[in-house]
């Protein structure tokens, strides 16, 4: 191993490092002390709810855990999004499960929270998964209510979403083991089978107090909508249950006895390890945003046996495609590949630019994989197309036109792993996140934006200038690199994959080494549900 080696090797583990101290934080909630509440009132915590009702040692994947990160500071934070999100199995089942985290905020609902609940929802959705509600929630927060109430994406949608998974024969299972007010009631009880832990479980439209402001009666929450009201009287729950735990039992009951869907038909033998040593990925992937490396070593310590069948591997080669075996599953992979390009001043170092032959070669790559059945997995190092005269005159809109529309209408699976740049139109052409991946994940030397940080900054640099000398304002050297300085950091803290991670650009941030564990997961997730026709549409030749 050379001193590169090293070097990419330590820095990479400490950002793995720092991704796990905040995962480790993350998955306190609210605080020890908020957990301490919850135990007292004989609760479990949301993470503990999903412990106790997942299979032990069953393969889990989070989805979300770092949405909200250093988001809402004014109000204290809000970890996680309030509320927890995982695929895993009951019983041998996969399922998606969802649980309110009442240490955060009393399990409130922020902007964010929504939109990780809409994304459970969709997953679920799109792969036929059976999903479980663990809902301990005291609603809408209010001071932020005109932003997570009325719009399309927003509280109500998940409703919507109740009523369609139902329509598509996807079972949903709700626990009411906290809170449950407002419009948050119609969750539950949209589900197809709804029960609560009795004393600390209550369900209404209203609580006491805002029946006592509205219509002056005198009633307390347990006699209003507690566990009793509602199996014994109104009928609205199905059964109550002592504590957490018989409660989580009962679910685990019912996925016993779940019939089974049609599949989709993705080929899986014995999985393998690669048999090269997957860690090197540490040493191999370059700390240096720009320098060149091969990807197919980075490929190599993901598929099984390290073996791989390369199509077209003379042509095109900024994007390699590939057929190998990930965990077991038959997958085609794109990958970007950063390069040495000789100029007329010299050689330059390109970081995963797509070329016309490249996009050619991969949207043939992608047709090729839909006509087969076979899931995609992208790997993003992309900084865009390729521009210039010579660009523009062999096509490159074209060409780039042309991958776009195959990937877009791709029906098998795709899943997308951000391993470095994803800039502008790079990052769409690869299956970014308005281009419906089952699955998206990064590693922590992601970054995501429109272009990189010092093309950025530079050209929003001009743009201030400008606007300051239109002003009559003339700014010295001194001023004008205090305000490079300024526009510098601030577009650096919105490239990081944690601000995008937060906002659920993409579903989480992992170390490499899990990330055939999440493709292996999200393509056994997919194959619950079975495949439309593939059709891609008009594409210019």
């Amino acid at each position: 191993m050379d001193i590169t080696f090293n070097k990419n090797e330590d820095a990479l583990k400490q950002q793995v490092f720092r991704l796990n101290s905040a995962l480790e934080k993350i998955s306190l909630g609210g605080g020890e002390k908020k957990i301490e509440s919850q135990h007292k009132k004989g609760k479990l915590t949301a993470r503990e709810r999903i412990d106790y009702l997942l299979d032990d040692g069953s393969p889990q994947v989070e989805i979300g855990a770092l949405a909200g990160h250093g988001m809402y500071k004014d109000v204290g934070g809000c970890p996680s999004g309030g509320v927890v999100v995982k695929t895993g199995y009951i019983k041998g089942r996969q399922c998606m499960v969802v649980a309110n985290d009442a240490t955060v905020k009393a399990g409130a609902w922020f902007p964010i929270t929504a939109k990780k609940n809409l994304r459970a929802q969709e997953i679920a959705m799109e792969n036929r998964l059976p999903i479980v509600y663990l809902v301990d929630s005291a609603g809408v927060f209010l001071p932020m209510q005109d932003e997570i109430f009325p719009d399309k994406e927003h509280f109500g949608r998940q409703f919507r979403n109740n009523a369609r998974m139902s329509s598509m024969g996807i079972v949903q299972i709700a626990a009411i083991m906290g809170s449950c007010v407002a419009g948050g009631a119609y969750l539950p009880i949209m589900s197809d089978e709804a029960m609560i832990v009795d004393k600390t479980g209550s369900i209404f439209l209203a609580g006491s107090y805002l029946v006592k402001a509205a219509i002056g009666e005198n009633i307390d929450n347990e006699t209003l909508g507690g566990a009793t009201t509602h199996c014994e009287i109104s009928g609205v729950t199905d059964n109550k249950f002592e504590n957490d735990q018989a409660c989580l039992d009962y679910i685990r009951s019912l996925f016993d006895k779940l019939g089974h869907e049609e599949k989709a038909g993705f080929d899986r033998i014995e999985p393998v390890a690669p048999e090269k040593d997957e860690k090197e990925i540490y040493g191999l992937f370059p700390e240096d945003r720009v320098k060149p490396y091969d990807v197919r070593e980075i490929i190599g310590r993901l598929v099984d046996k390290s073996e791989f069948d390369e199509y077209k591997a003379l042509y095109g080669k900024t994007i390699v495609c590939a057929y190998a075996r990930i965990d077991g599953w038959a997958v085609g992979i794109v990958a970007n590949q950063r390069q040495v390009v000789k100029t007329k001043k010299g050689e330059m170092q390109m970081g995963g630019v797509i070329y016309s032959d490249s996009a050619d070669k991969a949207a043939r790559f992608i047709m090729n994989c839909n006509q087969r059945k076979i899931p995609l997995v992208f790997l993003q190092d992309v900084s865009g197309f390729m521009v210039g005269s010579k660009a523009e005159h062999g096509g490159i809109i074209k060409d780039g036109a042309k991958m776009v529309n195959a990937m877009a209408n791709s029906t098998v699976p795709k899943f997308t792993i951000v391993m470095g740049n994803s800039y502008g139109a790079g990052n769409y052409a690869m299956c970014g996140k308005a281009y419906d991946p089952r699955l998206i994940f990064a590693w922590p030397t992601a970054q995501i934006a429109v272009m990189s940080g010092a093309s950025a900054a530079k050209t929003l640099l001009q743009i201030k200038v400008a606007s300051l000398k239109a002003k009559g304002k003339e700014i010295t050297k001194e001023e004008e690199e205090e305000l490079l300085k300024e526009i510098t950091d601030k577009y650096n803290d919105e490239l990081s994959p944690y601000y995008a991670a937060a906002r659920l650009w993409v579903d989480g941030i992992i170390d490499p080494l899990d990330t055939r564990k999440v493709i292996s997961e999200g393509i056994h997730g997919a194959s619950h549900a079975p495949l439309e026709k593939f059709n891609v549409g008009v594409i210019q030749t």
